[in-house]
């Protein structure tokens, strides 16, 4: 008999699938690691979070609702957002809205007919809101002062949603519909989706067969499309758009929570776990993005009258100058923890209660005075709201992690469906409000903002 031969090498290594499966795990925990500490990520995951794997809808070719995206190049990110597991985010968004939050104050809307949708109220009345809802008997004006245009089957369902709604819109066809990725399983049956369109856009719609002519009820993915007889609202569709943006606490008042998506954006990461990420686990009451670029009010009015954003320059000054002389001040670190003044409005998440319902409706009212560009009205509400509104406003690398932008429809000059410029529009200087307001009730603001007061 010959001896066996006896072999130095451990068990442990003589199993070649033992092997792989270990080197298989290291491999997993290095990626994990270095993502988790990768500087060019801004969203963690504590664990899967069970997305939906198949296409929600088959868009027609000729829609092309992936055309345009913007790019973004930033390289870093200065506050990493770290998002739960799906299903503990799920039971505990569950669990608070089923809550009845009978200890919370409400607000009373004002009900009486008028000529505008909002009342369009003076400045003194506008401003005689911010301060004066020690008493809860007090009444907001808060839009509704005409009848919102949608059918009788389109509102019952906006009243049945009772937990998380995600709102967007499309008017004058301005944009595509996209449906949202990365969706949970049960996301779809727990989160209300609607998304409001007017005459224009649903022609769009009917021409690229995204729907039917003959349908009376109309869905695009998971989206519930509500058809807005925007005839009997405002002359401008950008205004009209402004009413589910802002008043979406009013068309869905039974919700707890909602999300507005501008039409140009697509959702990349799950709604439930959007709220609760940055609006529930901080306790806030609104979560917004910092603007890319601007810090200051002033800033993007400036550029707003500049790039011809809006076609009202004598406005736009009008507004800036009673803004100024009833206490907008700029952007200060005495403003902390507010750390801007100009938001990206083209995502909001919100906890529906009184100071979210305040600061929208008063908003709103600002919107109809002067026009519908948000960003410049939100910092004079913001500041001067009592009582004063918990806001997140995040780094701008969060927003574009968590939804891809696109370009707006691109539209011919002078047709129907353009928005942009209007007839008379005038022509804007390099400093045309600096130079119209450098001398008037703004000076003293801009004075501060430039540093030289």
């Amino acid at each position: 008999m010959g001896k066996q031969k006896l072999t130095n090498t451990p068990l442990f290594f003589q199993s070649k699938l033992l092997c792989i499966s270990v080197l298989y795990l290291f491999t997993t925990v290095f990626i994990a690691i270095y993502t988790f500490l990768s500087p060019t990520k801004c969203l963690f995951r504590s664990s899967p979070f069970d997305p939906i794997q198949t296409p929600l809808f088959s868009y027609p070719p000729s829609y092309g609702e992936h055309k345009y995206v913007v790019p973004t190049h930033r390289s870093s990110c200065s506050s990493p957002v770290l998002f739960s597991d799906y299903w503990t985010v799920l039971k505990e968004i569950q669990g608070l809205c089923r809550k009845q939050l009978v200890s919370s104050p409400a607000l009373r809307y004002m009900k009486r007919k008028s000529e505008s949708f909002g009342g369009n109220f003076s400045t003194r009345k506008r401003l005689s809101y911010f301060h004066r809802l020690n008493d809860i008997e007090d009444e907001v004006p808060c839009g509704f002062l005409q009848e919102f245009p949608v059918s009788d089957s389109d509102r019952i369902a906006m009243e049945s949603c009772h937990g998380v709604v995600v709102v967007s819109a499309i008017f004058n066809d301005h944009d595509k519909i996209r449906q949202p990725q990365s969706l949970g399983s049960r996301t779809a049956e727990d989160v209300c989706f609607f998304m409001f369109v007017d005459d224009a856009t649903l022609k769009g719609l009917h021409h690229h067969q995204v729907l039917s002519k003959e349908s009376q009820k109309y869905n695009v993915g998971v989206w519930r499309i509500v058809k807005v007889s925007s005839e009997n609202l405002y002359q401008n569709p950008a205004m009209n758009g402004v009413i589910p943006k802002y008043l979406v606490h009013r068309l869905f008042p039974n919700s707890k929570f909602s999300i507005w998506v501008d039409a140009k954006l697509q959702l990349r990461v799950d709604p439930l776990l959007l709220i609760h990420a940055l609006v529930v686990s901080e306790k806030m009451d609104m979560a917004i993005s910092k603007h890319p670029f601007f810090i200051h009010t002033m800033e993007d009015a400036i550029a707003t009258a500049r790039w011809k954003k809006w076609w009202d320059v004598d406005g736009l000054r009008r507004q800036m100058e009673t803004y100024c002389e009833n206490g907008l001040q700029p952007w200060t670190p005495k403003k902390l923890p507010y750390p801007s003044d100009v938001p990206d409005t083209a995502l909001i998440l919100r906890k529906h209660g009184l100071n979210s319902n305040l600061f929208s409706c008063l908003l709103f009212n600002e919107l109809e005075a002067f026009n519908p560009r948000d960003q410049l009205a939100f910092a004079y509400v913001r500041d001067l709201m009592r009582p004063k509104l918990v806001l997140n406003m995040f780094e701008v690398e969060v927003f574009e992690q968590v939804a891809l932008e696109y370009r707006h429809n691109l539209k011919k000059e002078g047709t129907s469906f353009s928005i942009g410029h209007k007839k008379g529009t005038k022509r804007v200087g390099h400093d045309v409000l600096v130079n119209a307001t450098c001398c008037s009730k703004c000076q003293r603001y801009l004075l501060e903002m430039w540093g030289e007061s």
